[in-house]
């Protein structure tokens, strides 16, 4: 991951203008998911900072790093950097920083009221056809196109994100699983943490 752009805690803290509960947008499993705007890529980000007092979040953070530093794919969330760095009281600091997607998470489009939303969203039969074949197209890169083949384990309605154009990415692998193949299938590796996943959603095999 060494072309990926170096940014300190300050850098961050400027670009979501001191971390303001304003700048909101989500929230996941150990980190809380926050909008700003990134002078040095000259576009809107998403900056997830990592709940570090929760277990599993360093595995968590770790996790993604490997998944998607070394890998593009145009239905996988977009990496833009990552910081691991200290805060200004000198506390661990570790934050991931994706492309910003206009358009929401699923989740949102699907349920809008269980997500608080204060106006109605629809998606026409074809926009679900093209989200469908968005995330169907995600899967198959990674399962079979990958280097190293990656399973997602945790994919839902909420990590699926929508861009300004409704295309559809695949993001949060924190939980993602990274397979080493080898001539003899019995000696797979992976690489995980502990938690396994979503109720409902976690795919079978992996609990």
């Amino acid at each position: 991951m060494k072309h990926l752009l170096k940014l300190s805690y300050d850098d961050l803290y400027q670009a979501m203008d001191g971390f303001s509960s304003s700048n909101l947008v989500g929230s996941g499993s150990f980190s809380p998911v926050c909008k700003g705007f990134l002078p040095q890529v000259q576009r809107p980000v998403a900056v997830k900072v990592l709940n570090l007092e929760q277990i599993g979040a360093i595995m968590s953070f770790l996790a993604e790093c490997n998944a998607l530093g070394n890998i593009r794919y145009r239905n996988l969330a977009k990496l833009v950097t990552f910081c691991s760095s200290l805060d200004y009281k000198t506390n661990a600091f570790k934050a991931l920083i994706f492309e910003y997607m206009g358009n929401g998470s699923l989740e949102k489009w699907l349920h809008p009221c269980e997500e608080g939303e204060n106006w109605k969203r629809s998606l026409k039969l074809l926009q679900r056809l093209d989200i469908a074949i968005d995330v169907a197209s995600a899967l198959h890169y990674l399962h079979d196109l990958c280097g190293k083949p990656i399973i997602h384990c945790d994919l839902k309605p909420s990590i699926v994100l929508l861009d300004d154009d409704m295309i559809a990415y695949v993001s949060n692998f924190g939980l993602a699983k990274l397979f080493t193949i080898n001539s003899d299938p019995s000696l797979s590796q992976t690489s995980t943490i502990g938690v396994k996943g979503t109720i409902s959603y976690v795919a079978p095999g992996f609990w």
